[in-house]
């Protein structure tokens, strides 16, 4: 692994441990005598609960990360207009991420997202959302807090289990 690749998944890692999300311009309001006033929301890392659900929407779309990331302009707008509702749908899940809001208002944020949000910024928050769900770059950090676990047993303390 080159250097490069190294740094990226560290760096997406650390925004992941961090928990901090991706801003999503909403909706401008345009008022008199001022400027724009630019809602915004940010997209984060659902739980377990929503991230199974969002696995589920993204598996039924059938179609890779890779294969969307090679789309034409005109292969995109018909991959919205078949499958836009499951992508405003995950978009969803990562605004909802409590259990009473995932519950209660994942399809009312999906009509939102539908209705107001750009679909540049849907697309492009959708891709990188789907790249930050593998798993991949953690296996190692996985096997190191495996190994490093207070709780295993130690050499010493097979015998007497204490």
């Amino acid at each position: 692994m080159d250097e490069k690749v190294a740094r990226l998944i560290q760096r997406e890692g650390a925004a992941a441990l961090l928990d901090r999300g991706v801003s999503v311009p909403l909706k401008d309001i345009r008022l008199p005598f001022r400027k724009p006033l630019r809602l915004r929301v940010v997209m984060r890392r659902p739980r377990l609960g929503g991230l199974i659900r969002l696995a589920r929407v993204y598996l039924s779309l059938g179609v890779t990360a890779e294969q969307m990331n090679k789309f034409t302009k005109e292969e995109e707008m018909a991959f919205f207009a078949t499958h836009g509702k499951q992508v405003s749908r995950m978009v969803a899940y990562t605004l909802c991420r409590g259990w009473i809001s995932r519950r209660l208002l994942v399809g009312a944020t999906a009509w939102v997202v539908r209705n107001w949000i750009d679909t540049e910024y849907v697309s492009a928050a959708m891709r990188s959302f789907v790249f930050l769900l593998g798993t991949d770059p953690f296996t190692n950090i996985i096997r190191s807090a495996e190994r490093t676990n207070p709780m295993k047993l130690r050499l010493s303390q097979r015998d007497k289990g204490s």
